[in-house]
């Protein structure tokens, strides 16, 4: 029997689904702040290299650092907040997560030392990771009885509609090598969300109930690295480091790609390069993934979780590798096909948070949630070290480094063939 928030009113169901919603929305503008901003903010901190060879693979060399300290920052984060979560509160530990990604974006206007930004990058990026778990258990636990594909949709789609925020004032209020800072402090505005979210966002009712049955305060808690939940665990890590290889380490070269080629498109034409160019394949790609999102847990309700994985694998593989071999960002048909990888890859983060929550009980869902989803991102971490060999490996060509990465996909197909089929769960226990 589920402890459920059917005791909650409506309008404390609406204040947790947009907690949840924002939360994670602010954290996509966090996700997508570096692949939209680092070759420009990187060229300016570099200009004192002459050999423009050199200072390109300097800037990609440093974008796949920092790729790296998103991806390690967020598992880290997803477990120590996702613990927290279980222990604490899903409002609490939230609330604290939106203040950690803010606060450490916020920091980075005053640095000016790639280091020094790759380390305020980490630390930010824990709140990345806390956030997802906590907004996932939150809702799904506060509104047991709204349709799970709806919801599902709507938490996968959240962070995406960051990134075409993001975008978007990108576009409008173009990025450049000598204005670049003041975007972070758009990135660090969803600070007044987690005052919000501590002060006024309800508890999980189904997480209360849960503290009650151990006994307040006993921090007693299920441990997913066990059985019988071990299996799970480990399981729900794979799944969810084929979504993060191919969007964090694959796409993400997309945005600077196209800012390298709007550059030498000027530099031929002898103008200047247009720098709304990598805003707008950000826009595009994350319009198409905001369509994905929501369609991955309804599809996932339709057809069948497993099912569902592997054709989005399957379809997302064909999509990216048709891309990074056949088109450039100057053919006429790069836009429709970032849009629809956009569509297909991010699909996967409206089956997500679906599937992850009915893997694991109350009192371990959070946890569960956060090591799954967010240790899968140790696992990208590595890609994106070995993608600084495929840096000097290919001198820069953003193309064929992409073309390795996407391959993840392919893992996917078989990795969900271990999986078991949740699809007659009724509700979280």
């Amino acid at each position: 029997m589920n402890p459920s928030g059917a005791g909650l009113p409506g309008s404390k169901r609406i204040l947790v689904f947009l907690s949840g919603f924002l939360a994670w929305m602010g954290a996509g503008m966090q996700i997508s702040l570096f692949p939209l901003i680092s070759r420009t903010a990187l060229l300016d901190l570099f200009s004192s290299i002459a050999d423009k060879d050199l200072k390109e693979k300097q800037v990609a060399m440093w974008f796949s650092w920092y790729v790296c300290a998103f991806l390690f920052g967020a598992a880290l984060g997803g477990w120590v907040f996702g613990a927290l979560g279980d222990r604490l509160g899903r409002k609490r530990a939230l609330g604290w997560s939106v203040m950690v990604y803010s606060l450490g974006t916020g920091v980075l206007w005053w640095l000016s030392d790639p280091i020094w930004i790759a380390v305020a990058r980490f630390i930010a990026c824990l709140g990345v990771g806390g956030a997802w778990p906590n907004a996932v258990a939150l809702v799904s636990e506060a509104l047991p009885n709204v349709s799970k594909p709806w919801l599902a949709g709507w938490l996968g789609a959240a962070a995406n509609f960051g990134f075409v925020l993001l975008g978007l004032i990108a576009w409008k209020f173009p990025v450049t090598p000598d204005s670049w800072r003041w975007i972070l402090l758009v990135a660090a505005s969803p600070a007044l969300l987690g005052v919000f979210i501590l002060a006024l966002a309800p508890e999980s009712p189904a997480w209360l109930a849960c503290r009650g049955e151990k006994g307040k305060g006993s921090g007693q808690q299920v441990s997913v690295w066990r059985q019988p939940l071990l299996t799970c665990t480990l399981l729900g890590i794979a799944l969810g480091a084929v979504p993060t290889v191919g969007t964090a380490v694959s796409a993400s070269w997309l945005i600077p790609w196209a800012d390298q080629a709007a550059e030498k498109k000027g530099l031929s034409e002898k103008k200047a390069p247009d720098p709304s160019v990598k805003a707008w394949t950000q826009v595009t790609r994350s319009t198409g993934a905001i369509a994905g999102s929501l369609l991955g847990g309804w599809i996932a309700s339709l057809i069948g979780r497993r099912l569902t994985y592997f054709l989005i694998s399957l379809i997302s593989l064909a999509i990216s590798e048709s891309i990074f071999l056949f088109l450039e960002p100057s053919h006429p048909w790069f836009g429709t096909f970032v849009f629809l990888m956009g569509l297909a890859g991010v699909t996967y983060f409206g089956w997500l948070p679906l599937y992850l929550p009915e893997l694991f009980p109350t009192a371990a869902r959070a946890l569960g949630i956060g090591v799954s989803f967010n240790f899968g991102r140790i696992a990208a971490g590595f890609f994106a070290l070995g993608s600084m060999a495929l840096v000097a490996w290919f001198g820069g060509n953003y193309a064929r480094i992409g073309q390795v990465t996407s391959l993840v996909f392919a893992l996917g197909m078989l990795i969900i063939l271990f999986a078991p089929d949740t699809s007659k769960t009724r509700e979280l226990t």
